[in-house]
């Protein structure tokens, strides 16, 4: 794949630690905090596995920790898939 978007975000992060009911999926989620979508850093660390999987990205523990929001995340993720192609 040559760039990871948003819905695919959303779909590896549901399917990583469930939806949050209080997450109006129909919101862009660009720009919340994790912390506030209910997504802890086990959740994250999941996360790293599918992108790696699925993207071929593979993204440090100490890198996701610094990663607050989906932007942030999908900013580091088609940045590398970029450097890739």
């Amino acid at each position: 794949m040559s760039v990871m978007t948003i819905e695919d975000l959303r779909t590896i992060l549901i399917s990583c630690a469930g939806e949050d009911e209080s997450t109006d999926t129909g919101t862009d989620i660009s720009d919340v905090l994790f912390e506030e979508l209910g997504y802890d850093s086990l959740a994250l660390m999941e996360t790293a596995a599918r992108i790696e999987r699925d993207f071929g990205v593979r993204l440090p523990e100490e890198m996701m920790a610094e990663l607050k929001t989906p932007r942030a995340l999908l900013d580091l993720v088609n940045d590398n898939l970029a450097v890739t192609k």
